[in-house]
């Protein structure tokens, strides 16, 4: 039940309405004395407030709620050393377009100039990883709280930083609230451009469609409206293959005979996906930001032999590559603008889409008795269709982005621009906040789990039945293999074999340690059933990536 707030209301009731009204329900973070009332202000307006055991870790899990609803995440910290735990987090958000509310205690103003306790210009520290920072003060509460909603979820998504004075949050705000402005109507391309776009895809006879993050963010909001069903539309009409970036799986479902999985980090997917490419006569760009792409997807566009249309929420800055016909517009009503009138025709009739379908399927075999390959594959096997899944930042990522197939947008989160490690247990448990009964797994490497193993607690005092596995080697896996690969000696990657499984039991949930597919199934299945979370160790030998990814 919403608790009323004070009459009048104070600053921080006024901010938390207006997040609830965005969509907003749940928070996390870890409150201090200067956040407290913030606290209360946000519990009162109906946003649950989950407290967390690190900063970073929370917001992750707001993050994950994020995906699941549409509503921006909260990330709650307090003065100081709260606040500068989130920054590793906040940043990622910044990169990997995440919609994140920051909310930070601060000291007053006038307090501050005499007083120097954990005091630092925390809208400086954030400036440059978020879209904007406010500094919140009474009589403008609520055009602070619309406008942070707005940027952080209009365009291309991000984070906005919110510093919360002590007093402020305190202070009532006697005058009347204005209501919340309207949303701004998707753009679309100019009449001139469109005529141009439509005429190239007319022309085309080998078109290919790259879709990126933005097309996975933009327009995604609290009534979760996604462009799933625009872009299915689109493909089966002009028969277009579709390559997407890992943050964009399952924009197209995966077992689609059109879809050809996730590009950014593989050079065996690499291998097979840019001659592809490379052989199209037009490549669109559906939200596509290079970000998330290693150095091989830079201009592969050969201009003056193929055509480019690149439609994105924001101008090219980044320079990886160019294109023909350029659009800042929405990109699911782009899509749609540019289908119409246009009669399709016969595309790839040599048959080059289902020949690198299967030359995907047999870079990334399944039948291995055990290792990476085969825990993910019985993992897919296992668990539900619709089953959630995040992955940690490694080489199990890589293998794991080219292998588990997604049958809806966001079925595999993960850090994609950023790759910041200890990412993939809080995601997991941010979907499943929102989600409770809902089968979500996280994926991590050893070193990974160990940086927020903190957060099993929290996983057991919210009661939440995710499946937790971690691929165990005692190595950082991706870093040890590249340092081989450059010939280089053994230094700084290696660790001790620990205790995974019973980690999981020390903070109340169920553990198991596995060698072999069948001991894998059957935790799962024991998983599955639990009513606590799972921690299943997959035990796998050193090397076990060589030649994998």
């Amino acid at each position: 039940m919403i608790d009323m707030p004070p009459s009048p209301p104070r600053a921080a009731d006024v901010l938390a309405a207006r997040l609830y009204d965005a969509g907003c329900r749940h928070a996390f973070g870890m409150p201090g004395g200067e956040v407290l009332t913030l606290v209360d202000a946000l519990e009162r307006a109906g946003i649950r407030f989950i407290l967390c055991k690190h900063e970073n870790a929370a917001a992750f899990m707001a993050e994950g709620a994020w995906h699941r609803t549409g509503a921006p995440g909260i990330l709650v910290a307090t003065v100081g050393p709260g606040a500068l735990n989130g920054v590793n987090a906040v940043a990622n958000a910044h990169q990997d377009h995440v919609p994140l509310i920051v909310l930070s205690g601060c000291v007053d103003a006038d307090e501050a100039q005499t007083y120097t306790h954990q005091v630092l210009d925390q809208t400086q520290v954030f400036r440059p990883i978020t879209k904007a920072t406010f500094t919140l003060n009474t009589g403008a509460a609520h055009v602070i709280a619309d406008k942070a909603v707005a940027i952080a979820t209009e365009g291309r998504p991000g984070p906005v930083h919110i510093d919360v004075p002590i007093t402020v949050a305190v202070t009532p705000v006697t005058p009347e609230i204005p209501t919340r402005r309207t949303v701004a109507t998707p753009v679309v391309p100019a009449p001139a451009q469109l005529s141009e776009m439509r005429t190239q895809l007319a022309r085309a006879e080998r078109p290919v469609l790259i879709v990126g993050v933005d097309a996975l963010t933009q327009g995604f909001d609290a009534r979760r409206c996604d462009i799933s069903e625009a872009l299915r539309a689109f493909v089966d009409t002009f028969q277009v293959p579709v390559i997407t970036t890992y943050k964009a799986k399952g924009l197209l479902a995966e077992d689609h005979p059109l879809a050809l999985g996730g590009a950014g980090l593989s050079p065996k997917a690499d291998a097979v996906l840019l001659p592809l490419v490379q052989r199209a006569d037009l490549i669109i760009g559906l939200g596509y930001d290079p970000i998330e792409m290693r150095t091989g997807w830079r201009d592969f566009y050969f201009p003056g032999i193929q055509t480019m249309i690149d439609i994105t929420a924001e101008p090219n800055h980044h320079y990886m590559h160019q294109a023909s016909i350029n659009v800042i517009a929405d990109c699911g009503a782009t899509l749609a603008a540019i289908s119409e009138g246009v009669a399709p025709r016969p595309t790839w009739v040599d048959g080059d889409v289902a020949q690198a379908k299967a030359d995907l399927a047999a870079a990334f075999p399944c039948d291995d008795d055990w290792g990476p390959a085969a825990i993910i594959d019985t993992c897919r096997a296992s668990l539900p269709r619709d089953a959630l899944a995040t992955a940690d930042s490694g080489a199990h990522r890589i293998l794991l982005s080219q292998m588990w197939p997604c049958y809806e947008p966001r079925g595999l989160m993960q850090s994609s621009a950023l790759c910041t490690m200890g990412c993939a247990i809080p995601l997991a448990m941010g979907a499943q906040v929102v989600e409770p009964e809902r089968t979500v797994v996280s994926f991590s490497g050893d070193a990974g789990f160990l940086m927020v193993a903190g957060e099993l607690s929290t996983a057991s005092e919210l009661g939440l039945k995710t499946i937790f596995v971690v691929f165990v080697d005692a190595s950082l896996a991706l870093i040890e293999l590249k340092q081989r690969q450059r010939q280089l000696g053994n230094a700084g990657v290696d660790f001790a074999k620990h205790d995974f499984a019973a980690m999981g039991r020390a903070f109340g949930g169920a553990g198991h340690t596995v060698t072999s597919r069948a001991e894998l199934r059957d935790a799962l299945d024991a998983a599955q059933n639990s009513d606590t979370f799972s921690v299943i160790a997959c035990v796998i030998e050193r090397g076990a990536y060589d030649g994998r990814i």
